[in-house]
């Protein structure tokens, strides 16, 4: 067999191992599937056979979910049906089986994995933070359709359930078994053997029985959560709860999520057998639609961009340091610390170090109560940060990240004291957000060794890290930083250099008609939601306010506007004004809409209130000298939208990207370009190229050049084409 191992032992339990060929990671696909079904046929004809345990060969991952290639390459709902119908079919073999079955759980047991899992009597998970469970099929806009809905309220309880299927959160072994979803926690040596053992006492009846847990009986005797969970009128105000809640951080776009509520509450309704059927029609619903098929095509980019293709190229970083220790410096530090041996982190005086130290360890702290990582990685990992005022420690460094103020003068000013006291093969990375690398690395010694690696804030938590080469930066350097943020964890885009890269560069045209729609009288609030409804997670107005004010006056007077005032567009004043008046947006308590900042700052509660919303800043308007005006929801997120997308496409033109995969991923992860669309290009696939262009011609003829259409897309247009290729 190709996908399974398969040993008998002399009690008769039956040690199923499976190991997907050719692949890191095990996948339901047709041929595991296959397999699973022609060995189900022999243990049914075998009258020995006492038990059957179920385990991974692979070092991290149990099953890691569906074959996702597979499921692009089907056309057809009916090929969606017969996929999910036999994998339906298998699993319920596995769960009518005359003799008990035993997860045996190491590593990630996601998505089909976990539904493998479900069917078995009995789930011992290792005792190892590789070993995460979850549903995350939401994430692909798809729903756990191969028992997940029906199988996991009936067995943790429907409050405890509707939230892992609708976020698609991962969780530990240690909460796992505090809700029931496993029944024991062991060591990773002697899995298997554990395994075995519980599979000949559950045979033999000495066992504990699945299912009797007293913390999850005492859940779900709770009175409140039996009201809930037990009763028809209980269930039906969880389900108008939770649909009002998905509707409220969704605005509807995700239809993924709705139809996982109505696939439970359909089974709890009319029977598990009723609910799998429901689930069979809804996942192929869903794998044909749209959205599901940029959402997958996300994930797909975002695997593809785990390979580094000059990994063979690239040298090893042993020795890191980092320059600032604010909260991009230590963010970074946080993010290395399982990846280099010794992070030097510098600052002006020790006390700086030390405190960008503290934010390191208190992010370690987190993980290790989370049982991400162990109390040893803990100390480990933080024992590797070394607190520096000076760059005597520096001759050692074989990479040194940046993280300084957004000033030239200063980055130019470090990197010459970088040089001072580094060798030939000392890397020099900035994490500039706008300004050239190129002239960053201006009167330098060692151009070639100087590289971009802009980080996104807060960097633990942002995905997305974009790697900036410039001409003369070499190979083997561009190698290196793409395979330490690969390992960082990071999504990696290479982009070739210019004011403000690609991701500040699509960001700053919007952010400009922001700008330019406030100053001609549309009300803040009423731009946020009319992007919110779009698709972005916040709205431009408020993402200012948070990234602050100031920045956004920093990047407007900045490079990036020499580069747009060349192609005759004509940037806003409008942040500028208001920097110059004070404000800074969130973290001053000044900015678009009134915050409430504490008293010891010294600042006055600016509404008048503790707690609330946060009403729109009038004076700013005065500021700007804006007449009130009302605007049509649709011509503000076409302005925006398509000044982000027109930008993009240049980007691709000029080859700042080198595809639109790459320009989709950024837009995404590094923005928040509305996920569902896909990003950018595969937008424009959507809608049509011609459609587009329409759009913009309209918006040229009104509001100048920032429309004008670049060639490429022009020329899509014409031929009817695509940028991205059907998923």
């Amino acid at each position: 067999m190709e996908y399974l191992q398969v040993e008998k032992t002399d009690a008769g339990v039956m040690v199923v191992t499976i190991d997907c060929p050719g692949s890191k990671v095990n996948k339901v696909s047709s041929g595991l599937l296959a397999e699973i079904s022609g060995l189900l046929d022999e243990f049914e004809g075998d009258a020995g056979l006492k038990g059957l345990v179920i385990m991974s060969a692979k070092g991290d991952n149990f099953v890691v979910g569906a074959d996702i290639d597979e499921l692009n390459a089907m056309k057809t709902p009916d090929e969606v049906i017969a996929y999910i119908s036999k994998a339906h079919a298998i699993l319920r073999r596995i769960e009518d089986l005359k003799i008990p079955v035993v997860s045996a759980i190491h590593g990630s047991c996601l998505g089909g994995g976990l539904e493998l899992a479900l069917v078995t009597d009995y789930r011992i998970a290792s005792d190892s933070p590789a070993t995460v469970m979850g549903l995350p099929e939401v994430q692909l806009g798809l729903i756990p359709a191969a028992g997940g809905t029906q199988r996991l309220p009936r067995l943790i309880g429907l409050m405890a359930a509707l939230p892992l299927m609708l976020t698609g959160k991962q969780v530990r072994p240690r909460k796992a078994l505090g809700m029931g979803l496993i029944d024991e926690i062991v060591m990773q040596p002697g899995m298997k053997e554990t395994a075995v053992a519980k599979a000949l006492q559950l045979a033999q009846g000495t066992g504990r029985q699945p299912g009797k847990r007293s913390l999850r009986s005492k859940l779900m005797d709770a009175t409140v959560n039996r009201v809930l969970q037990e009763t028809g009128p209980g269930r039906k105000f969880v389900f108008s709860k939770a649909r009002q809640q998905v509707m409220r951080q969704t605005m509807g776009h995700y239809p993924a999520a709705l139809e996982i509520i109505s696939s439970v509450e359909h089974g709890m309704k009319h029977g598990v057998k009723a609910g799998l059927e429901h689930d069979i029609e809804t996942f192929a619903k869903l794998v044909m639609d749209p959205k599901s098929g940029a959402l997958r095509s996300l994930f797909e980019g975002m695997t593809d961009l785990k390979k580094n293709p000059l990994k063979d190229r690239a040298c090893e970083v042993k020795t890191l340091a980092v320059l600032g220790c604010g909260l991009m410096g230590h963010g970074i530090a946080s993010v290395s610390v399982n990846v280099a041996d010794t992070i030097l982190m510098k600052d002006v005086s020790l006390e700086a170090a030390a405190k960008g130290m503290k934010e390191v360890y208190k992010g370690l702290a987190k993980q290790a109560k989370s049982g991400a990582i162990t109390k040893f990685e803990r100390d480990a990992r933080y024992g590797k940060l070394v607190a520096c005022d000076d760059y005597a420690n520096f001759g050692t460094a074989d990479l040194v990240i940046e993280a300084v103020f957004e000033d030239i003068a200063i980055k130019k000013k470090v990197l010459a004291d970088v040089e001072a006291c580094t060798g030939d093969r000392t890397i020099f990375a900035s994490n500039t957000s706008a300004l050239p690398i190129s002239h960053i690395a201006e009167g330098c010694r060692r151009p070639e060794n100087v590289v971009g690696m802009h980080y996104f804030s807060p960097v633990p938590r942002m995905p997305l890290l974009e790697i900036i080469v410039t001409e003369k930066t070499a190979d083997w350097v561009e190698a290196t930083a793409l395979e330490f943020g690969i390992r960082q964890g990071k999504t990696c885009i290479v982009v070739k250099d210019g004011p403000g890269f690609y991701t500040t560069r699509i960001l700053v045209p919007l952010l400009n008609e922001s700008m330019k729609l406030l100053e001609e009288g549309a009300d803040a609030k009423e731009i946020d939601t009319a992007m919110k409804l779009f698709g972005y997670p916040v709205g431009p107005i408020t993402l200012v306010d948070e990234l602050g004010i100031d920045v956004a006056a920093h990047v407007a007077r900045g490079e990036i506007r020499k580069l747009f005032e060349s192609r005759g567009l004509t940037g806003t004043d409008g942040f500028t004004k208001l920097f110059e008046h004070g404000y800074k947006g969130r973290k001053n308590g000044k900015g678009f809409y009134l915050y409430d900042v504490p008293r010891k700052r010294g600042l006055p509660f600016l509404n008048g209130k503790k707690k609330g919303g946060k009403p729109v800043n009038g004076e700013v308007y005065q500021i700007l000298g804006a007449t009130p005006k009302a605007f049509d929801r649709t011509e503000i997120q076409e302005r925006l939208s398509l000044a982000m997308i027109n930008e993009a496409v240049l980007c691709l033109q000029e080859g700042i990207i080198s595809c639109a995969r790459d320009g989709d991923i950024g837009a995404v992860f590094g923005l928040g370009f509305p996920p569902f669309t896909g990003g950018p290009f595969r937008y424009i696939d959507l809608v049509g190229a011609q459609t587009v262009v329409d759009r913009m011609k309209r918006l040229e003829d009104r509001f100048g050049a920032l429309y004008a259409q670049p060639q490429i897309l022009v020329d899509m247009a014409k031929k009817g084409g695509r940028f991205r290729a059907e998923k």
